[in-house]
């Protein structure tokens, strides 16, 4: 099995962690996504995925991508650790957790829309943070509304779900980006609690071999 990511990829920090959650192994290979124009524009990895994003994993036959279709053909294959309630009603709240980071907040701050609106709307670097800002800090918002009904020691009840796993890697964008993250406390203390966690701990972007 390989994964495709890059180190500073929010989306490929999520599959970091299912897999150490899970204990998989993989071979990590990196895409580096600004080194020479974008290594993701590459003939090669185009071929393999042409949505020019990563993460991709490849298993035997199968080229998957999309983190959260990734994490879930984990999720099928390696049942262990689950990262999903029982409950059908409990996994769709916590899979609309997931969506709300994935869908909603991750998106603003893609590599490839910052850079559209640098260099093909003229944003200026003040404009784009602003802009940023605003998006991330309602996605935020509404996440740690819904976090008063669901959060124990994390997302949803004392145990991790995918929720923690989108969570997570998008306040350490939110950090990158200075994003005051001080109103949202039970967010907060979520992500204090699964940062102690050693799969988190692995899955960090400083952690990876491509990091710089």
């Amino acid at each position: 099995m390989k994964l495709y990511g890059y180190w500073r990829s929010s989306a490929a920090y999520r599959v970091r962690i299912a897999l150490h959650l899970k204990d998989i192994n993989v071979e990590s290979i990196p895409v580096h996504l600004v080194k020479n124009g974008g290594e993701q524009h590459t003939s090669e990895y185009v071929e393999l995925n042409p949505t020019h994003l990563v993460p991709t994993l490849v298993d035997g036959e199968l080229v998957l991508n999309q983190s959260l279709a990734i994490i879930d053909y984990l999720e099928s294959k390696f049942p262990e650790a689950p990262l999903y309630p029982n409950n059908i009603a409990d996994k769709a709240l916590v899979q609309a957790l997931a969506l709300d980071v994935a869908c909603e907040i991750h998106p603003v701050n893609n590599l490839r829309v910052q850079q559209y609106l640098v260099n093909e709307l003229d944003c200026t670097e003040a404009a784009k943070l602003t802009w940023s800002h605003y998006w991330m800090g309602t996605g935020f918002a509404a996440i740690e509304k819904k976090l008063t009904k669901t959060a124990g020691l994390y997302c949803f009840g004392d145990s991790i779900t995918m929720a923690d796993l989108c969570l997570i890697p998008q306040v350490y964008n939110a950090n990158r980006f200075n994003l005051d993250m001080s109103p949202f406390p039970i967010i907060n203390g979520v992500v204090e609690r699964c940062n102690q966690h050693p799969a988190f701990i692995k899955a960090l972007p400083e952690n990876q071999a491509d990091a710089l």
